[in-house]
């Protein structure tokens, strides 16, 4: 391992994105924003804004496949210095003037080792010995440029980052088969019940509602009147430890329990706010979704739902997607500035089609085996990020000796 400074691995100096008023955003070049640098750590298709540039600010702020993206500037410590990774860009993009970017030298150094460096713990202590402690921490570009990090040689720095790609690869792999079985079952759920093309439809006649029409024999019902919405309990930094159960807000709905999800002692905790394996939990605030719980048994936070049948005519799966299908009616009524969130009456005022329950119950058969897979793949996925992250830091720094590694073998015992 060698120090350096940062701006000696670099093919060019680093550079701000770019800004420009409002009048010129909507069409032109894609735009890199912050939202999208802290959700991704691989950029490529994902930003949706667009900004117009003249050529000679594209050839300027352009970015290309290998470039590194930090954030200048965030509400909290940690954020600043998130680095991102630009892959394989499909048009040409561009990014804003809250961030930074680097371009590194191919000739000395990889962009991929860069990057998974600055995710380590290392290079997060680095960053963090160059953040202004504000009330808005962030850094500049040219104490990122001189910035002095730990580096191995460069073929060492391929290598590690071959090791550390195999488990993104894989899990990018994991996340987009889930996707796939989740817009299955979400078009089987609209094909039978919204769009009302469910098996026997021919011999149903529809008849009016308060959604319009409906098959006969079918109602529409308030999702309270079917279910049961539990809110979570409002933890405090008191009740955080490192023992009992996993306190599930809405960051480990999405990517499960990690080292770092604070815990409670479960006597502590009400058994009402006790979520199991198998759990429908619904999110009233900030990203409103419906998710079936497949981690380990954790104590809901307040942003939470737990959601429970209370009508016999449904079914938790059936639950799942109608919520789901029902999410944009929800969005409409979110409010707030700073966190959107539901009132509790809209649980009232959306409404759900409830089909006779032979329908409903045939409707889990078909969809059973495509959640159970979507399950046993998140499963998988958490897996292989609890690999990656614990094998990160110590490929980083050195303490792994990589020079008689059999990447094939790797490639096989990761998969199995």
């Amino acid at each position: 391992m060698s120090r350096v400074a940062f701006r000696d691995l670099l093919a060019e100096p680093v550079r701000n994105g770019v800004y420009k008023p409002k009048d010129f955003h909507g069409t032109g070049v894609k735009l890199v924003n912050m939202k999208e640098l802290f959700a991704y750590n691989f950029l490529s298709d994902q930003p949706e804004s667009r900004i117009e540039l003249t050529p000679a600010e594209f050839a300027k702020s352009h970015l290309r496949d290998g470039d590194l993206l930090f954030a200048r500037r965030s509400f909290v410590l940690e954020g600043a210095g998130k680095c991102s990774l630009v892959v394989h860009p499909p048009e040409p993009l561009t990014f804003e003037s809250s961030m930074i970017r680097a371009r590194p030298n191919p000739e000395k150094a990889s962009s991929r080792y860069l990057f998974y460096y600055f995710q380590s713990p290392a290079g997060r202590a680095r960053m963090a010995s160059i953040a202004a402690r504000t009330a808005v921490s962030g850094i500049t570009g040219s104490n990122l440029a001189a910035l002095e990090i730990d580096v191995p040689t460069l073929e060492a720095q391929r290598q590690i980052a071959e090791v550390l790609g195999l488990f993104d690869e894989l899990i990018e792999n994991i996340r987009w088969r889930v996707r796939v079985l989740e817009e299955i079952a979400r078009a089987i759920y609209q094909e039978w019940f919204v769009r009302f093309r469910y098996p026997g439809h021919e011999s149903v006649p529809l008849i009016s509602s308060a959604r319009g029409p409906i098959p006969e024999g079918w109602t529409v019902d308030p999702f309270d009147a079917i279910a049961s919405f539990v809110n979570g309990f409002a933890f405090k930094p008191s009740h955080w430890g490192s023992e009992g159960r996993p306190i599930i807000k809405i960051k480990e709905l999405k990517q499960g329990v990690t080292a770092k999800t604070p815990r409670c002692p479960e006597g502590d905790i009400d058994r009402k706010f006790w979520v199991e394996s198998g759990d429908l939990l619904m999110s009233w605030s900030a990203d409103l979704g419906a998710y079936l719980w497949g981690d380990e048994p954790g104590l809901l936070n307040q942003h939470l739902f737990t959601v429970r049948p209370t009508s016999e005519s449904v079914t938790l799966l059936y639950l799942l997607h109608a919520l789901d299908n029902a999410m944009p009616a929800f969005r409409a009524r979110a409010q707030g500035t700073t966190m959107k969130h539901i009132k509790r009456a809209a649980l009232h005022e959306v409404s759900a089609v409830v089909p006779p329950l032979a329908l409903v119950r045939r409707f889990d058969e078909v969809a059973r085996p495509i959640d159970d897979e979507s399950m046993s793949l998140q499963a998988r996925e958490r897996e292989l990020t609890a690999m990656r992250d614990l094998l990160l830091p110590t490929l980083v720094t050195g303490q792994i000796d990589l020079s008689g590694l059999n990447l094939d073998g790797v490639v096989e015992e990761v998969v199995a």
